[in-house]
């Protein structure tokens, strides 16, 4: 069985907003909605590591329970709402929090057209947080020659995390503290980027759905108006279309 897709030999199938849907023995509800090309809105997911669970945006209501679609086996007949009324204000809220607990501007972020958070929250519509804003005091890590990390971006997805570890077979990333005080930290004797052993080919230097892990000198490269999501919204294109690509 494939770790990331659970992907085994026997075929059932659940439901999704009334919609029939195939799985394979071990696959989570994200994974096979994705195969049969279904959105749930997401960020710590990626089909190419092993689901976490920690953003809590595929939350979807499964036999009347709530449950993370990323990290729940599909199973038969479940059936499984995602798209109503009652989810969508969850995810709006959960959005709100992610924005207001860190600093995203994005008129004025490289990442703006191209940011999986910006983007979910247009579909989500969730255009403007009604809550006070933190605006935590967060360092800019720009000691490495090709990778800079912008903090105030970061979303504890841990995709970085699972990059590193998983893809690039290294441990450069690593989560610390706990509630409030969780944070990014590089494992490098400094602390710093540039002493860790990153590079710029690494998958954990280019998975960050925010701008909070950004090539250097790379600036605007395509035009803000001509991005992936501005041309089509994340329901279409990203890792969903990856996902049918390579499926």
């Amino acid at each position: 069985m494939n770790a990331k897709t659970g992907r085994g030999g026997k075929i059932g199938h659940f439901s999704i907003d009334g919609v029939r849907v195939p799985f394979q023995e071990g696959q989570t509800i994200m994974a096979a909605a994705m195969e049969a090309g279904i959105y749930i809105p997401h960020l710590c997911y990626n089909p190419e590591f092993t689901p976490h669970g920690s953003c809590r945006l595929c939350l979807v209501r499964g036999n009347g329970r709530h449950l993370a679609a990323c990290t729940t086996p599909a199973t038969e007949d479940l059936a499984v709402e995602s798209h109503t009324d009652e989810i969508q204000k969850q995810r709006q809220e959960l959005l709100q929090m992610l924005f207001v607990e860190g600093n995203h501007v994005c008129p004025a972020c490289e990442k703006s057209g191209a940011c999986q958070l910006q983007a979910v929250a247009y579909y989500c519509g969730m255009l403007a947080p009604e809550l006070t804003h933190f605006y935590p005091q967060r360092t800019v890590d720009a000691s490495h020659p090709d990778i800079a990390i912008d903090y105030n971006r970061c979303i504890l997805c841990e995709l970085c995390v699972r990059a590193s570890r998983e893809a690039d077979g290294k441990h450069v990333f690593s989560i610390a503290g706990r509630g409030i005080h969780a944070h990014l930290q590089v494992n490098s004797t400094s602390g710093k980027l540039v002493d860790s052993d990153l590079e710029s080919a690494d998958k954990a230097s280019h998975v960050c759905p925010t701008g909070a892990i950004l090539p250097r000198s790379q600036g605007y490269n395509i035009p803000i108006g001509k991005r992936p999501y501005d041309q089509k919204p994340i329901s279409l294109v990203g890792d969903v279309a990856d996902h049918e690509e390579t499926s």
